[in-house]
């Protein structure tokens, strides 16, 4: 599901999960593991990135509405601790989005300190509102950190997905990047910001910037119960289904 690969010091996480890299349970939980191991790693930097057209497609619908409420029970709570962490990790993170990141792939991707995109046919944006649900408190903050609050609420508010170029002036990415050069300007991004400052000020810095974030999301950590009812609704009320099925006749 996330092959890792070291460019030196610097720890290069690739998803590999499918053909869009559609974000499940294992998916989830092997975002977690491998971020967590990442804090005590000797990897100075970490760059995060995609596989095949897609960054990651976001949710696998097909699997929730086979798993039902009893699969949305376990992997709500994995989704939200994949992004919370991405986000947390105080060493340097850069995505390098090479190709769509819609939803939870979108929110992965703004976890980073830096996201750099593929500038082709890729997509961003974040539509849950349409498909019917929620994200987690911590998805909400991420963005919000990402963009501003403005452009956050217009992002999850209008559910739409942007090419390179728009999603560049909303914020979600830092640079637009031929496909070739991604990876290697990706590796190199990470490498100065490892190098630039030392690893502590670093990490102090990041930890200062996205307190409030963080703290928010505990605050509001009822917001997930809201997220695991809408989502459980979801699986057989039919909206959900309508909503997929009308996606793949696009």
């Amino acid at each position: 599901m996330i092959e890792r690969s070291d460019d030196g010091d610097i720890a290069v996480l690739r998803l590999t999960h499918g053909p869009v890299n559609a974000m499940d349970l294992e998916l989830c939980q092997s975002l977690i593991a491998h971020f967590h191991a990442l804090v005590t790693d000797s990897a100075r930097a970490v760059v995060i990135t995609g596989s095949g057209s897609s960054f990651s497609a976001g949710v696998d619908l097909r699997r929730f509405l086979d798993g039902g409420a009893d699969y949305v029970k376990r992997f709500m709570p994995a989704l939200a601790g994949s992004f919370q962490a991405a986000f947390e990790l105080t060493k340097p993170v850069v995505a390098a989005v090479n190709g769509h990141a819609i939803a939870g792939g979108c929110v992965l991707a703004a976890t980073a300190d830096v996201t750099l995109m593929t500038d082709g046919k890729g997509r961003m944006g974040v539509p849950e509102i349409k498909v019917g649900v929620s994200f987690p408190r911590i998805a909400l903050e991420v963005l919000r950190y990402a963009v501003g609050e403005v452009a956050a609420r217009r992002l999850m508010l209008g559910a739409q997905t942007y090419p390179p170029a728009e999603v560049k002036a909303i914020g979600l990415v830092d640079q637009l990047v031929d496909g070739d050069e991604l990876l290697t300007r990706a590796v190199r991004t990470a490498r100065a910001l490892a190098e630039e400052s030392p690893a502590d000020t670093f990490a102090a810095t990041k930890t200062q910037l996205r307190r409030e974030a963080l703290e928010r999301t505990a605050r509001y950590a009822g917001d997930d119960d809201t997220a695991i009812q809408l989502w459980s609704r979801r699986a057989t009320d039919g909206w959900t289904a309508a909503y997929l099925e009308a996606a793949t006749r696009r």
